[in-house]
């Protein structure tokens, strides 16, 4: 597969990618080399990838514990610590070595860590091979709240070694399904009508489907770094997908969603509502629905979860003076941003998911 060119870094993929990080090891005068990992990834990651190195810099890991609920900025302050601790400076590089929570999180650390060091991202989940790694959003939950505080920073390079794949539950996979599900709703209909029907995708092709998606996310962010405009398509399913997930993560009586599940069903939800302002055919948002719920499991919703839900809507990145903002489909494959959404009609579209 052709090396991807996004905003100021590349994107390499499975060797090519190794042959890449190697030279820009040898082309720069590196003073030590820090590879930040959660507990799964140090476990079933890093032992495929250290073999790949070649260099003769001093090699420090550092571990976090995985999970969702680990995105934070105590965090970040341990990892800051140990830096220091281990002698990191300026001319430091730190590789992020895992899925979403590493790459966002790992980022973040080491484009504040002395006022930036360069990073690099090796994506490990399907999720952040297609979504994290790309586009150069690094951040952190505040509380509950999604990617609350954080910087658009790009790392040197993403390496998409689509083996690691093999170490990722199916879950966590289908949870990277959902990402690429909404690239084809916002941007290619032809993309989306691939997964119509999964049991007759090709896996063998599966590294395709990778790349198709990677694209499509590329050439949104080139367009729009900063999220001022085409950059908000992205958060299709998000709005409500996020607060789903924020309510669920802080709520005891609740199961943790994984991203993807919730975004599964804040597109649902999304393209509902994209419905009923006559953005999309019936029969569009049947596809819809159909094709989202033959992948992922429903969630169950109750009437005291709604309000809640709701409540945390304000604090959405994406609004603005107040307003809550909807990303919507304007029929399969295309997008309408800046859209305002009554409550009525976000409780209205609850109500038909569950039914």
């Amino acid at each position: 597969m052709q090396t991807i060119q996004a905003n100021n870094y590349p994107i390499y993929f499975n060797e090519k990618g190794y042959v890449a990080l190697n030279l820009h090891l040898q082309e720069n005068k590196y003073s030590n080399l820090f590879i930040i990992v959660d507990s799964n990834t140090n476990e079933f990651c890093l032992p495929q990838f250290l073999p790949y190195l070649e260099t003769d810099l001093t090699i420090e890991i550092i571990e976090f514990e995985a999970g969702e609920e680990n995105k934070n900025i105590e965090t970040c302050v341990e990892i800051w610590n140990v830096l220091t601790e281990l002698g990191a400076d300026r001319k430091s590089l730190v590789i992020n070595l895992g899925g979403g929570v590493v790459t966002d999180l790992g980022g973040f650390v080491a484009s504040t860590f002395k006022r930036g060091v360069n990073f690099i991202h090796i994506p490990t989940t399907l999720l952040s091979m297609v979504d994290a790694s790309v586009g150069g959003k690094n951040g952190v939950d505040l509380g509950n709240l999604k990617n609350q505080i954080g910087v658009i920073n790009v790392p040197k390079m993403v390496l998409i070694d689509t083996h690691y794949l093999e170490t990722v539950p199916q879950n966590e996979m289908r949870s990277g399904l959902a990402e690429m599900l909404k690239h084809g709703l916002i941007y290619d209909k032809a993309y989306w009508e691939q997964f119509l029907d999964l049991k007759a995708v090709d896996f063998a092709d599966f590294d395709e489907l990778i790349y198709r998606s990677v694209v499509i996310k590329n050439e949104i962010v080139t367009q729009d770094p900063t999220e001022k405009n085409i950059r908000k398509s992205l958060n299709f399913g998000h709005t409500l997908g996020h607060a789903i997930e924020s309510y669920f993560l802080e709520n005891k009586d609740k199961t943790t969603l994984l991203h993807g599940e919730a975004i599964a069903a804040g597109m649902i939800l999304e393209s509902y509502i994209s419905l009923h302002k006559k953005l999309i055919k019936e029969e569009e948002f049947l596809q819809i629905k159909t094709t989202i719920k033959s992948i992922f499991d429903d969630i169950t919703f109750n009437d005291n979860d709604i309000d809640p839900i709701l409540e945390l809507l304000i604090h959405d990145k994406k609004n603005e003076y107040g307003t809550i903002q909807f990303a919507l489909i304007q029929g399969i494959g295309k997008i309408k941003i800046d859209q305002s959404v009554e409550n009525e009609l976000i409780i209205n579209a609850f109500d038909d998911y569950k039914s």
